[in-house]
């Protein structure tokens, strides 16, 4: 470890730990004091992590107990960069083409961020060895290549919240989501029966299988295989070209209603089901195993853990420790709101001002319904070209020029191969060579109607993407600025020294951040401390959205509901958020 003293306190650079390695806990930097258990790094200024790999080193400090305020992530900031920036030239090793890890994007009133001009070590006041060496040149080039941006400012505060993000992303994982087993396995015996012994179906599922296969007249039928399922069912002179639930929903036989059950039992009892249980729930915790950043966009995946796709059955089982609470909160059409700051458009932007935005889109006289309202959105931001969304789109785009006028040039860009940007820099990847091969041979003088019309269908498909790139790109950039200002936020409320519960050092009796997904975050909190939460949790959606559209009226309401389970908490959330009483 070396440190490396600059004018705003004590720089330190990380290599990437030996496999294996011991916690960090008696570790010291140039001029500090050694970490300690429950130490908090940084709140004033103290101390700036610098290290190649969040999820390489963050976890050991948690173990310890010690928490970091902010950091720079080098393999993070190296991804971005590397599409990001005209002329890319830095470190490979750690940092480049390494698996994803935690990572996320930045919000906070410029007192978490505004350090990004501040000036980096040269390498020789590093203490030597290769991997620091590397780490200080990758500081170096990093550094040199936002200065050259286009603008830098922005590509500062998207590198500086991925950071911010990693280390919430780790701390998550740390805590763990509060999790009832008991209430869990009441769940799915209600729903599936008992549980079976290993390999063999539950009784609901069974139960179901036999149905399907009278009506299919198919006494050997695997309904767990989609192919045997969709040979049965033509078979059986039914017009079915696929098992999705949408199209087997138009269909008028008596195998269906027990399919479409058996299908949502079938994915329930495999995705969350015992054995998802027993490998995942260990001590009244589920620890999500986040991948910030692991969707092209920018959006959070997870790795193994399921912790994107929670089934609505199972939000009972989430529970807060005895003494606490969950502050749950959910942002409100996000990515509309999003494309009507991005393309100023004013029409759209009061349409949301302090109401659910298609209520006010049918209030303007825009649409007569909403749920027209929420298809042709649907539809503009993803490119729906025909059905109930090529219905509505003709209103919008006379309604809302600007915004729907800014998802078409996105798209028209696609479909030329460009790049397209996200407000704060992210930059889509290009579309490959297979793609330019595709569409330069549909230029040839030789080229047939065939050519000509794969080259078409590409570009169309490339100018989807792009047409979401700009806006769900963004709706990350917004989702997880909330994150690091809520998580400044939260620290900054203290503890509550009675409160118990089963929470690890360094948030014992602190509100923490548990669970997030896109546009939804969970808070675990002592109860005695919910209230304000509750009010930081919304008034850190609002500074997201300042920092992000600075003084423009775009508003980001969120739904915050508290409660000890996650399901009641939900159910109990109000738009916008109001104290109870």
């Amino acid at each position: 470890m070396g440190g490396v003293r600059d004018d705003r306190g004590v720089l330190v650079l990380l290599a990437p730990p030996e496999p294996g390695a011991p916690g960090v806990a008696a570790a010291r930097v140039e001029g500090g004091e050694g970490l300690r258990p429950g130490a908090v790094l940084g709140p004033e200024r103290a101390a700036r992590w610098v290290w190649a790999d969040t999820s390489g080193w963050y976890p050991h400090l948690l173990t310890d107990g010690v928490r970091v305020e902010r950091c720079l992530d080098l393999r993070l900031s190296h991804r971005i960069l590397r599409f990001a920036t005209p002329a890319w030239q830095a470190t490979a090793g750690p940092f480049d083409d390494a698996p994803p890890s935690p990572v996320a994007v930045p919000d906070e009133a410029r007192t978490l961020f505004d350090d990004d001009d501040a000036s980096t070590p040269p390498a020789e006041a590093v203490p030597t060895g290769p991997a620091m060496e590397a780490c200080a040149r990758e500081v170096a080039a990093q550094d040199d290549a936002v200065a050259g941006a286009d603008e830098p400012g922005r590509l500062r505060l998207l590198l500086a919240g991925e950071s911010a993000g990693a280390l919430a992303a780790a701390e998550m994982n740390h805590t763990g989501l509060p999790w009832d087993a008991a209430v869990h396995d009441r769940v799915l015996s209600d729903l599936l029966g008992p549980r079976p012994p290993r390999g063999e179906r539950p009784a609901a599922l069974a139960r179901l299988a036999a149905q399907i296969r009278d009506a299919l007249d198919a006494p050997a039928l695997n309904p767990d295989s989609l192919p045997h399922v969709l040979r049965a069912l033509r078979r059986a002179g039914l017009p079915a070209t696929s098992t999705r639930s949408w199209e087997l929903s138009t269909i008028d036989h008596p195998a269906v209603a027990p399919l479409l059950a058996y299908k949502k039992l079938s994915r329930l009892h495999s995705a969350n089901g015992w054995a998802w249980l027993d490998t995942r729930v260990h001590d009244g915790r589920f620890r999500p195993d986040y991948v910030v950043g692991g969707v092209v966009t920018g959006r959070w995946s997870s790795v193994g853990s399921g912790a994107l796709q929670l089934p609505r059955q199972l939000r009972e089982a989430v529970r807060a420790d005895p003494g606490w609470s969950l502050v749950v909160a959910d942002a409100a059409q996000l990515e509309p709101r999003v494309l009507a700051g991005m393309s100023r458009d004013a029409r759209m932007t009061e349409a949301g001002a302090g109401r659910d935005l298609y209520q006010g889109m049918v209030d303007a006289g825009v649409v007569a319904e909403r749920d027209q309202a929420k298809i042709g959105m649907l539809g503009a931001l993803y490119g729906g070209t025909t059905g109930a969304s090529a219905a509505v789109l003709p209103r919008l785009l006379q309604a809302y020029p600007d915004a729907t006028g800014f998802v078409e040039a996105a798209a028209r860009a696609g479909e030329r191969g460009e790049r397209v940007r996200t407000l704060l820099g992210r930059t889509s990847p290009p579309p490959g060579d297979a793609w330019a091969r595709t569409q330069a041979g549909a230029l040839d003088p030789d080229a047939g109607d065939d050519e000509a019309s794969l080259a078409r269908s590409q570009a169309r498909a490339w100018g989807r993407f792009t047409r979401n790139f700009v806006v769900q790109g963004t709706a990350a950039e917004w989702a997880l600025c909330w994150i690091a200002e809520l998580r400044r936020r939260l620290w900054s409320l203290g503890s509550d020294e009675d409160a118990p519960g089963a929470v690890p050092a360094p948030f014992v009796g602190r509100p923490h951040l548990v669970y997030f997904l896109h546009d939804e975050i969970v808070v675990h909190t002592p109860t005695s401390l919910a209230g304000e939460v509750a009010e930081h949790v919304a008034d850190a959606a609002a500074a997201a959205g300042r920092l992000l559209f600075g003084d423009q009226p775009a508003q980001f309401p969120v739904s915050v509901g508290v409660a000890r389970s996650y399901a009641a908490a939900k159910d109990a959330a109000r738009l916008p958020w109001q104290a109870p009483g």
